[in-house]
């Protein structure tokens, strides 16, 4: 744990005393969402907590998903920090911390759909974002049309939207996501769900081993001292804490 003043003395951020996150300002509770300019979820509170203490003013900037890596690279923030599944591909951009969270995926399908499995999706068409875990996932679902949506920084409300007016018969995403989607538009639902126990970590650029390091040793002692697993409980209660 980073408690002491030298210590957080040592800690080098691209703008002093702040930590720059590269995130998408759109609705993906629990995890992530903006009210009244102000980030809220599971995430932006594990950011908040990490960065307390660190010593370090939590500053997040809206990009489109698809641009999230050649911003990290660009060497004008200091991390990814927005429902980042660590993959080998992502690994290749970033160095990552330890996970934060360990979540599943889903299939959402509009409430007259009778799918209840991958093999009643066959020959329908199965959307979700490019290049991401949730696409790699359905592309094991037998004889069904993949449809790839560019990480744009409204990427889930266009695939919501596109599920309802039957632009694609169904939807692969985060669980999280889709269970509140589902909640929230009763036209909706969830066909089935997948534990695939992905986890999702911290982006960090490589060229900051020492925040990398710090951002892991944090997050550590947020889990032993038992702050991590209330965050968890405040935002998303009906999961058990993964760690």
């Amino acid at each position: 744990m980073i408690s002491d003043s030298n210590s957080l003395k040592l800690i080098k951020t691209i703008h002093p005393g702040a930590l720059t996150i590269i995130a998408s300002a759109f609705d993906a509770r629990p995890m992530s969402y903006v009210a009244d300019g102000i980030p809220l979820g599971y995430e932006p509170a594990v950011t908040r907590a990490v960065c307390d203490r660190l010593g370090l003013e939590p500053v997040w900037h809206n990009l489109p998903m698809a641009d999230f890596y050649t911003s990290l690279q660009s060497g004008k923030s200091d991390v990814v920090w927005f429902n980042q599944a660590i993959t080998p591909e992502r690994q290749a951009w970033a160095q990552f911390t330890r996970p934060y969270g360990v979540f599943d995926e889903a299939v959402l399908v509009r409430a007259d759909c009778t799918a209840t499995t991958p093999q009643d999706l066959a020959g329908l068409r199965v959307g979700g974002l490019a290049n991401s875990t949730n696409l790699e996932l359905a592309e094991q679902f037998e004889n069904v049309e993949i449809v790839a949506f560019p990480g744009s920084d409204q990427v889930l409300p266009e695939m919501l939207d596109a599920l309802r007016t039957g632009a694609i018969d169904a939807l692969i995403d985060d669980e999280l996501v889709l269970l509140v989607a589902a909640e929230e538009d009763d036209r909706l639902r969830i066909a089935f769900s997948v534990p695939t126990r992905v986890p999702f970590g911290i982006a960090v650029n490589r060229d900051q081993p020492e925040l990398a390091d710090a951002l892991n040793r944090t997050l550590e002692a947020l889990i032993a001292d038992g702050t991590l697993a209330q965050l968890w409980a405040t935002w998303i209660p009906w999961k058990p804490f993964p760690f």
